[in-house]
């Protein structure tokens, strides 16, 4: 009896229906890299100076990094789970405060640098030091401005229809919609995507496989159920996409990518609206 009292004080792993999983990227990173491998095959016209949404942000790291890498005008990452937005806050200062602390040290290298050669320069401003210490530091001062996190539904929430964006991001979220909403959810998601898109815009979507569903199904009775009755597999996104929600081409840029553990060697396609 106290055997079985201990045991049922034990806690219970936690159940992620949303797929919102603490420490997310900790999990589909290989040990050996220092980065989301996704980020070397995003394009660099897709974000640059582009108004982004990251649909399923989790804990925001990727939202981040996007935004420092490729310069975005904004970038919003919203989470069905508060928690999440809480560390992805939590990230961002870390992030700002890091860029902070590099900036600075960038900024007296470039003194020092600039103060050595003044000699050999003559009555001659150090342009290309300068220079660097302007990209070292302008991306990190302004994150706060790039970069905001809010908790929200997508696929229940009503969008203001006023607001539109250039790049929609959807990574490795549609299996969550679609188990917890079915296939009304799934079309509900596409659909409310293409509408928040401005003309010309585009849509990175990162879909799960049909296999990954499989393991996922039993998380809840809701899931369960939803797994039973799914009629558009994973294979006719694109179809749906391009032929239903109106998308008018797609690019597969998986070719690249590389160094995700198993199990997160997705499929990343851009459509364009």
């Amino acid at each position: 009896m106290e055997q079985q009292h201990q045991h049922s004080k034990r806690k219970r792993k936690p159940v992620f229906v949303f797929g919102n999983y603490k420490n997310y990227y900790g999990y589909r990173i290989g040990q050996d890299l220092q980065e989301d491998p996704r980020l070397n095959v995003f394009k660099k016209e897709l974000f640059e100076d582009k108004e982004c949404l990251d649909i399923g942000c989790n804990s925001g790291i990727i939202t981040i990094l996007i935004a420092k890498k490729f310069r975005c005008r904004s970038i919003l990452g919203i989470d069905i789970d508060s928690d999440r937005i809480e560390d992805a806050n939590w990230h961002l200062k870390k992030f700002e405060r890091a860029g902070k602390t590099h900036a600075k040290a960038s900024k007296l290298e470039v003194s020092r640098s600039a103060n050595g050669s003044e000699q050999s320069v003559a009555a001659s401003p150090n342009e290309e030091m300068m220079e660097i210490s302007r990209d070292c530091s302008s991306t990190e001062t302004n994150l706060f401005h790039m970069v905001s996190f809010q908790q929200e539904n997508f696929v229940q929430s009503r969008c203001p229809p006023e607001k539109k964006y250039d790049t929609i991001l959807c990574l490795s979220v549609t299996k969550w919609v679609h188990l917890n909403w079915g296939d009304d959810g799934l079309i509900t998601l596409f659909s409310k995507i293409w509408r928040l898109l401005r003309p010309g815009g585009v849509l990175v979507l990162e879909p799960q496989p049909w296999k990954s569903y499989e393991n996922n199904r039993l998380v809840s009775e809701t899931t369960a159920m939803n797994y039973r009755s799914i009629l558009f597999r994973p294979a006719k996104f694109q179809e749906i996409l391009l032929d239903k929600i109106g998308f008018r081409k797609v690019e597969d840029i998986t070719s690249h990518l590389s160094g995700s553990k198993a199990g997160f060697n997705r499929p990343i396609l851009v459509f364009h609206k």
